[in-house]
């Protein structure tokens, strides 16, 4: 529309639009926009965690080979003088040599204790080939899998060779001889580690390698050909997991820095403070300490393993700074494998970062392999000397004077940067440098609580940061806080171990181990936490029961289940949800915890969740009481009757409002059905029977004999998109077309002859497609049969399900399964037909044998009508019937068309009603009720316990996996819709400026006046014959209903947006859709006339259609009766009723009315009562009785008065004041038309009238408050259609006589429109449905001549 761009422009109308806009949208409450119905209902993929070691390992035994010859320097190294002479900080020359050996030997010895105190040390000093090998060998045997460690220091021998061989000496001291590497790899085998600290070490490294590789070649060539010389030879073990530390490059010397020990590597390696702290008073920087010497640093007060003191906190600080570095720079894999496999091996290479540094300031490289990359200028390396001065400067006056040591800032300074880290950041970022030190910090009591904090903060951040954490080694950590019996730490712990658990639940066997499982029973248990925290120890507790014996023994022993059925009723609804679901899961499969559930009444007290208001609870309850039944122990009578009970109250939540409930109800009945098999194959057998017997007229042969309306050429229909909940519904457009004519072509009563048999069907394959059943080949029941069934067995009395007999409590179970496969809902139909069809195979199966089709023979038999059971459906020309390949199949329309060849994988035909189960001629009479039948039916095609065995106890929906998504994803972010920056904020507020421009300018025209109305600004021809018509409120698009589908169509560039099936079946047809949501993320529901209600997403825009939701809104929709007062206008009624539709079923199907502002959907028709649904709850929340005996024809409700208005079909409007019980909320009858009333509404001003109109067209006002009409105007007669424009008081007018008439308030007709513009003035079709646009003057008309056309006000005022 081309709208005054004056108005557009002007600055104060931006203003007041703003506020509008703020005003009324934003309070709008939105409905089905909850995760349940944006997500699909299932976990999240899990994460394969690498963060368990898989082969944690020990350094058992370590080898120190000392190479000194004290006082004998080897030939091919030059000392200095003065030179480097400290070898593990002892001079040998200040002693004998013999001694000086011993004594640094027994150092070296205490300086690896310190990292490893547990492992078996074995000196060999000065030794000769045969004590090395002797050494290496036996520790090797003790060692077994474990990692053995040889040291080797070589600073009184030649340094290593390029062949690969390192030097002794010979007995008697008077050669080196040489020791080759190879000989070391085989004596050590794997896994080892080797530190070497002599010049020229690389060499060895590279030696190490060549000959790894030369083993990995020789083992190849030995598996690849026995023969082969060398695999007669024991095979040399492989050097893949070995470790090396090298204390410098092949070409590099040591240093010999005499203010350095000789054995720097070494000192590094195993005494790291000591060394740092000499070396940074070295530095030129330490002048800025006064007073601190290298005297002065061997007295500085502590122990290393004691964190209070000056040198254990410097110690500790040490650890996690280069634990630090190494998380950052190294490959996560590396990390894990050499900084968390091995206590010793992670010592070793965080004390070979700080060798790196120290080594390269004097021009030598450490070499490492595997190789890491470089590490020394790493910025946290300042932390460290940062920490170090603090420490240094404090020393001269606690030693000389005694003053308290003031701790180092350290930590918390690192605490400070991870929570700027997490409260600075962007969403994709690198993750913060800190980690490992937080880890550190847990140690701390002092930081404790703060590290929790934080850490619990960054694992909100999603699964990503869980694993994150756990690989940096967390685990043990926050296990063994679970010992502490501080009060403040328990709401983080929790919150913690919700995280862990969301992302990695095999961590439950670790809980259980440690006890871990009783902190939390202690913290559910206790009343005074939070609901929050409350729910998390619960969903902990029920992910440590989730299908783990050992954690259900340990939890019931610890009483969960009278601590989760006291807090059943929590106001908290997470809580209640997820006590639901531990409960379900502690007795899944566990007979002990359910007895003590049934000593607890725990199925009684779970019964009030089954009417929650919260849907996930009530979807839990039904989880928690579909384990309770399923338990496969043997049943006594007592639990029989329980069994009974339960299945008796699950039965209720048959027309639940969400499909999320009825799915698991589904799930909670396949147990039962499994415990109780047998009982249900008979009464699978006993229904399959009654169907057979019985023809039920579906109600769409329930016209009047002789009304069939010939089918007329339909419009060549384009292909259907789609939709995802149906993607296997329509094929192509031939499919569509016979569908459509199939629909057409139902018998009528009189079972006279159709005008087809099957053999024209050949081109077809969906022929008899049916809903939900993605593979029907494969079913025995098909949609049909089931429906059939369903309608034969009186489903009324669902409603009176409680109080039966208890024989019948399995047809109950049936019958309800039955309603269930004809759900709305296609993931919940498809449910229950596996579970029908899974009993009924077995039925047939094991049924008794009977005459079975000879493959050979092909008898000639009609399909199955639902009238003419058996007797051949003869051609209008009266040529025979083809022969089709099947008896009567099961499904009643028509039989698979023969054209198409069936896959052989399957059994040549479909068992068939007759209990022809295939296999059966074979059984013997005297079977077992379900052993799989004879073992010799391969000829069949396949095995007959081939056949999918639907029911299995694994059958189930993804609800808990999809709740448990609730805590691995961020709970602390604020939602997008509230963040004021986010693209959906942002695009919200477009809609909503949008909506009130709209409004502002639609009311500017309708102010003015509309004097005519028939300025016809689109038509086009609907791909069906329009049924009703709907206007989006605010953008250009209208929704046009034809019996089964729905098509969009955009108004103003007159183009079709969407078309799509609706999912309803054959006999029923859409009578009534309503935009949800209209203002801001629209969502369609369509209702049709049995009484079920479907609500769509991603339509007339580029995705595929969704279905939301579907529920039964209305059950039992009775056959209707048509008011009668006056032979004449019964007449009239009637033949308007026909005319309108045609698929001739005389009700007004399903009428619906909409309340946004309170989430309220009023649904009524062929019922005598208004039911009123809670869209927030998917619940009913209300049923008003009509008092009337006929059916309700239109409903208008009015939330500011809380006032329903009612026209029914025997003429009267009736007024209910919803706040009153249901005895007295009728509170006016107006029974002033004589005839069916096409249209009542209730003006939503607050002393708005009630404008009502019947199919005699007398226009009637009422006010509320009196008992007779204001004002009557009189219209058209047979009105066959009508809308109220709410703005403009206009009221439009179609009649079957083919014209619209539009008048104004005062019952003047502004407008007459007989004849399409254009088309050569073609006259329009009988109206079907006619609708005003909410605020601009459109009034959309649909005919039955298929065309759709809107017309507007004239273009002067638009």
């Amino acid at each position: 529309m081309k709208m005054d761009s004056d108005l557009l422009h002007s600055p104060a109308v931006g203003l007041t639009e703003e506020e509008e806009a703020d005003m009324n949208d934003w309070k709008l409450p939105l409905t089905f926009m909850k995760k349940r119905h944006l997500e699909k209902i299932e976990g999240s993929k899990a994460l394969a965690q690498s963060w368990r070691m898989k082969d944690r390992m020990k350094t058992v035994s370590v080898a120190l080979v000392l190479c000194l010859n004290v006082g004998v320097d080897p030939p091919d190294v030059v000392k200095t003088s003065p030179c480097a002479r400290l070898e593990c900080w002892i001079d040998p020359l200040s002693m004998s040599p013999q001694k000086a050996l011993e004594t640094i030997g027994a150092n070296l010895q205490k300086q690896y204790e310190n990292w490893q105190p547990r492992a078996r040390y074995k000196q060999s000093l000065d030794p000769t080939v045969d004590e090395v090998k002797k050494l290496c060998t036996s520790l090797r045997r003790n060692a077994k899998e474990e990692r053995v460690l040889f040291h080797y220091n070589g600073h009184g021998v030649p340094r290593p060779t390029v062949n690969g061989e390192i030097w002794v000496f010979n007995k008697n001291y008077t050669q080196y001889i040489p020791l080759s590497i190879y000989d070391l790899q085989t004596w050590m085998g794997s896994p080892s580690i080797f530190v070497y600290d002599c010049s020229n070490a690389g060499i060895i490294v590279k030696s190490f390698k060549q000959f790894a590789l030369q083993r990995e070649q020789e083992l190849e060539v030995a598996a690849i050909n026995p023969s082969h010389p060398l695999a007669q030879m024991p095979l040399p073990p492989s050097m893949k997991n070995c470790i090396q530390l090298a204390a410098c490059e092949a070409n590099e010397l040591l240093p010999m820095n005499p203010d350095l020990p000789a054995d720097l590597f070494t000192s590094c390696l195993t005494t790291p403070i000591k060394i740092a702290l000499r070396w940074f008073c070295m530095q030129k920087s330490a002048k800025l300490v006064p007073g601190v010497t290298l005297d002065l640093i061997e007295k500085i007060p502590g122990r290393l393993n004691d964190r209070r003191t000056p040198l254990g906190e410097l110690n500790w600080i040490f650890t996690a700074i280069t634990d630090t570095i190494a998380w950052n720079v190294l490959p996560r894999d590396l990390f894990q494998k050499l900084f968390r496999q091995d206590l010793l091996v992670a010592s070793l290479f965080r004390n070979f970062l700080l060798a790196e540094r120290i080594m390269r300031s004097y021009n030598c490289t450490p070499v490492s392999s595997p190789r890491l990359p470089p590490t020394y200028m790493h910025a946290m390396w300042q932390a460290w000397d940062l920490a170090v001065d603090i420490c240094l400067s404090q020393l001269p006056t606690i030693i000389e004077e005694g003053t308290a040591f003031r701790h180092s800032p350290f930590f918390a300074e690192q605490l400070t940067a991870f929570q700027v880290w997490l409260t600075m950041g962007v969403e994709n970022r690198n993750p913060p440098e800190q980690l490992p030190i937080v880890l550190q910090v847990l140690l701390s009591q002092v930081h404790r609580l703060r590290a929790l904090d934080l850490l619990g903060r960054f694992l909100d951040l999603g699964p990503w940061a869980v694993s994150l954490a756990l690989s940096v080694g967390i685990f043990p950590y926050v296990l063994k806080l679970l010992q502490s019996s501080a009060r403040e730490l328990r709401p983080l712990l929790v919150f913690i171990w919700a995280k862990i658990l969301a992302v990695d639940s095999s961590c439950q066997a670790d809980l259980v181990k440690d006890n871990g499982h009783k902190y939390f029973l202690s913290v559910l248990a206790d009343s005074y936490m939070p609901a929050e925290h409350r729910t998390m120890a619960v969903f902990i507790l029920a992910v440590i029961v989730n299908n783990y014996n050992t954690g259900q023994e340990a939890c019931l022993q610890g009483n969960l289940i009278a601590n989760c059925l006291e807090q059943l009723s929590d106001p908290h609804p997470l809580l209640r949800q997820w006590v639901a679901i531990c409960l379900g899961r502690i007795w899944q499969n566990f007979e002990p915890a359910r007895w003590c559930g049934v000593r607890d009444s725990a199925h009684e007290k779970l019964y009030t969740l089954l009417s929650d208001p919260i849907p996930e609870v009530r979807c839990a309850a039904v989880f928690a009481l579909g384990t309770f039944v399923g338990n496969s122990a043997e049943r006594t009578d007592h639990s029989t009757t329980i069994d009974h009970n339960v299945a008796m109250m699950l039965a209720q939540l048959i027309n639940d409002g969400s499909p999320v409930v009825r799915k698991e109800l589904v799930v909670a009945l396949s147990h039962l059905v499994v415990q109780y098999e047998s009982n249900f194959c008979t009464v699978a057998l006993q229904f399959i029977e009654e169907e057979k017997n019985y023809a039920v007229p579906s109600p769409a042969n329930a016209a009047e004999p002789g009304n069939m309306t010939p089918v007329r050429d339909s419009p060549a229909i384009p292909r259907l998109r789609s939709v995802n909940s149906y993607t296997n519904i329509r094929a192509v457009t031939t499919a569509r077309n016979l569908n459509k004519s199939l629909q057409n072509l139902n018998l009528n009563e009189e079972g006279g002859p159709a005008a087809f048999s099957p053999g024209n069907l050949s081109t077809s394959s969906s022929a008899s497609s049916t809903l939900g059943s993605p593979d029907n080949d494969e079913y025995i029941l098909s949609f049909e049969t089931i429906d059939k069934m369903r309608r034969v067995s009186s489903y009324s009395s669902l409603n009176s399900l409680i109080g039966v007999s208890f024989n019948s409590v399995y047809t109950q179970i049936w019958r309800v399964l039955l309603h269930l496969a004809a759900d709305p809902f296609p993931e919940v139909s498809d449910l229950a037909m596996k579970v029908l069809n899974s009993i009924a195979y077995k039925a047939t199966m094991n049924a008794r044998p009977q005459r079975i089709l000879d493959s050979g023979s092909l008898t000639q038999s009609a399909p199955a009508s639902p009238t003419s059971k058996g007797t051949h459906i003869h051609q209008a020309g009266g040529s025979p019937p083809m022969p089709s390949t099947s008896s009567s199949s099961l499904t009643n329309e028509v039989p698979k068309p023969p054209a198409r060849e069936q896959p052989v994988t399957r059994p040549p035909y479909t068992p068939t009603l007759g209990g022809q189960a295939p296999h059966s001629h074979q059984f013997p009479r005297t079977r077992k009720m379900f052993d799989k039948g004879p073992e010799q039916a391969a000829e069949d095609g396949e095995e007959p316990g081939g056949h999918r065995n639907y029911v299995s106890l694994a059958l189930q929906t993804g609800l808990c996996d999809w709740s448990a998504k609730y805590f691995a994803q961020p709970v602390m972010k604020i939602p997008e819709e509230h963040d004021l920056e986010s693209q959906v904020r942002m695009e919200r507020q477009w809609r909503f400026l949008r909506n009130a421009r709209v409004r502002r300018q639609s009311r500017v025209i309708t102010q003015r006046g509309i004097s005519r109305l028939d300025d016809q600004i689109f038509i086009n021809r609907n791909p069906g014959v329009p049924s009703v018509v709907k206007f989006h409120p605010f953008n250009t698009c209208i929704a046009v209903a034809d019996k089964d589908s729905i098509c969009f169509w955009d108004w103003e560039k007159g183009e079709r947006l969407d078309y799509f099936y609706n999912g309803n079946p054959r006999y029923t047809r859409i009578t009534a859709m309503e935009y949800l949501n209209g203002h801001d993320c629209s969502l369609l529901l369509t209702a049709t006339d049995d009484g079920a209600l479907r609500v769509w997403k991603n339509f007339a825009d580029q995705k595929n259609p969704e279905m939301v939701t579907a529920w039964q809104g209305l059950s039992d929709m009775l056959p209707t009766t048509r008011g009668q007062p006056s032979s004449s206008t019964h007449s009239l009624a009637r033949r308007v009723s026909i005319y309108l539709d045609r698929s001739k079923q005389g009700g007004a199907g399903m009428v619906v009315d909409w309340e946004q502002e309170t989430g309220l959907l009023m649904t009524s028709g062929d019922v005598r009562v208004i039911r009123i649904w809670d869209t927030d709850r998917e619940m009913k929340v209300q049923d008003i009785p009509t008092g009337a005996d006929s059916c309700v024809t239109s409903l208008s409700c009015d939330s500011q008065r809380s006032l329903i208005v009612a026209g029914l079909g025997d003429g009267s409007v009736r007024v209910f004041d919803r706040r009153m019980g249901p005895s007295e909320c009728r509170v006016m009858t107006y029974r002033e038309h004589g005839a069916w009333v096409v249209k009542a509404h209730l003006q939503k001003e607050t002393d708005g009238n009630i404008i009502s109109v019947s199919v005699n067209g007398d226009v009637r006002f009422f006010e509320p408050r009196t008992p007779d009409s204001i004002n009557v105007l009189q219209t058209v007669k047979g009105l066959t259609a009508l809308d109220i424009h709410p703005q403009a008081n206009l009221f439009a007018c179609g009649s079957m006589n083919q014209f619209i008439a539009v008048y104004n308030a005062n019952g003047d007709v502004i407008s007459n429109i007989k004849y399409y513009d254009g088309f050569m003035g073609q006259r329009i079709g009988a109206i079907s449905c006619l609708a005003f646009h909410p605020y601009w003057p459109h009034l959309a008309v649909g005919s039955n001549d298929y065309y759709m056309s809107i017309y507007s006000a004239e273009k002067r005022l638009r």
